[in-house]
C-alpha cells in the first residue's frame, strides 16, 4: 500500500470540535440522532489495541460532532456476527461506517448493501476485496506489507543474515496479517533466512496461539528466530516460550504492543515489536467519515504510520508513546 503524506491527511481529514457519546445498535433511531450517528464496527474488542482505536475514535467523534456507535464481536473469528453488526446497523439508518473487516471477502456483500443506501463507508486497519475510492470511501490503515519487512529485515540483522526461522500466522482471511506475513516472509528470506514453519495459524486468542506454539516445540527448538503477525499470536508465543525454556535462546519479534509485551521487550524475552497506532487509526477512520458525510473529499488511502520498538529505544518519546 502505497503511504500518504501525513501532512495531507491532517488538510483533508480537519473537522470541527463538538461532543462524543457511546452507543450501541439498539440505541434511538430518531433521524436526527441518526444524522450525526455512526458505527465503528472493530475486529473484537478484547485486544488492547482494540481499546486503543476505540479511544481514537471516540476522540475523533468529540472533534467533529459525532455520535460514536462502538461494537465487535464477541470473538474475533466470528465473521458471522459482524456480518450481522453492519447489517444491523445500516437497518437502522446511521450516517456513516467505519469497519475493520474480519475477512476481506466475506464483508464484501455487507459493504456493498451500505454504499446502496448511500451510507459512506471507511475501511480501517484491514484491507477489503475492491478499491477505495470506489467500491468504499477509504482506507485507514497501516501499511501492513512494510510493517512486516520491518520485521523480516530485523530479524535477519539480529541473526547476522543467516539461520531458521518460524513464522507464526494470524488467521486466513484477516488482510492485514496476511499483508505483514508476505512482507515479513519477503524480507526475511532476502536477508538469507530459512524460514521452516510458514503455514501454521495461531487462532484468535492468545490461549490458541499458546497452543499452536507449544505444538510447534521441535520446530522452535531448531529455529534461532520467530516473528508472529499479531498482538495475540506475540503474547501466546512469548507465554510458550517461557514454558519452553527458550526465551534468551531464540530472536522474537512480534506485531502490536500490550502491557506483556512491552514487559516482554523491557526483559528482552522479545527483541522487537512492530508498533502501529491505533488511537491515530480509530479517529482518522472516524474524522474521514464526518468529511464525507459533510461532503467534503477525502484521501483514498491514508497510512497511518508504524515504528519499529527495541529495548534500546523504547524509552524514547514517540516510541514509548505508542507502547503505551
Amino acid at each position: 500500500m502505497p503511504r500518504t503524506s501525513l501532512l495531507v491527511t491532517s488538510l483533508l481529514l480537519a473537522t470541527a470540535c463538538g461532543d462524543t457519546s457511546k452507543a450501541t445498535p439498539s440505541a434511538t433511531n430518531s433521524p436526527a440522532a441518526n444524522s450525526r450517528r455512526v458505527a465503528v464496527i472493530p475486529k473484537g474488542t478484547t485486544h488492547v489495541f482494540w481499546q486503543a482505536v476505540a479511544d481514537g475514535a471516540r476522540a475523533g467523534g468529540a472533534a467533529t460532532g459525532l455520535e460514536i456507535a462502538w461494537k465487535g464481536p464477541l470473538q474475533e473469528n466470528d465473521r458471522a456476527q459482524q456480518i450481522q453488526l453492519v447489517q444491523q446497523f445500516v437497518s437502522e439508518g446511521i450516517a456513516g461506517l467505519a469497519l475493520a473487516p474480519l475477512d476481506h471477502v466475506a464483508l464484501v456483500p455487507a459493504v456493498a448493501a451500505a454504499k446502496r443506501k448511500g451510507i459512506p463507508v471507511v475501511i480501517f486497519d484491514s484491507d477489503l476485496d475492491g478499491t477505495p475510492g470506489q467500491d468504499f470511501a477509504c482506507f485507514v490503515a497501516t501499511d501492513n506489507h512494510k510493517g512486516g519487512e520491518m520485521a523480516g529485515q530485523h530479524l535477519g540483522t539480529l541473526l547476522g543474515g543467516k539461520g531458521k526461522v518460524v513464522l507464526l500466522r494470524y488467521q486466513v482471511g484477516s488482510a492485514s496479517t496476511e499483508a505483514r506475513e508476505a512482507g515479513f516472509l519477503a524480507a526475511a528470506r532476502a536477508a538469507g533466512l530459512e524460514v521452516t514453519v510458514d503455514n501454521r495459524y495461531a487462532g484468535a486468542t492468545v490461549g490458541d496461539a499458546k497452543n499452536t506454539a507449544l505444538n510447534l516445540a521441535d520446530q522452535l527448538r531448531a529455529a534461532q528466530g520467530v516473528f508472529c503477525s499479531n498482538e495475540s499470536a506475540t503474547a501466546g508465543m512469548l507465554q510458550a516460550l517461557r514454558q519452553l525454556d527458550l526465551v534468551g535462546k531464540i530472536r522474537c519479534v512480534g506485531f502490536d504492543a500490550s502491557p506483556p509485551l512491552v514487559d516482554g521487550l523491557r526483559e528482552g524475552a522479545i527483541d522487537a515489536l512492530v508498533v502501529q497506532d491505533p488511537r491515530r487509526m480509530g479517529e482518522l477512520a472516524v474524522k474521514a467519515l464526518a468529511d464525507l458525510i459533510a461532503g467534503k473529499p477525502v484521501a483514498a488511502k491514508v497510512d497511518t504510520g508504524a515504528v519499529l520498538a527495541t529495548k534500546a529505544n523504547m524509552n524514547e518519546p514517540a516510541v514509548q508513546r505508542l507502547l503505551q
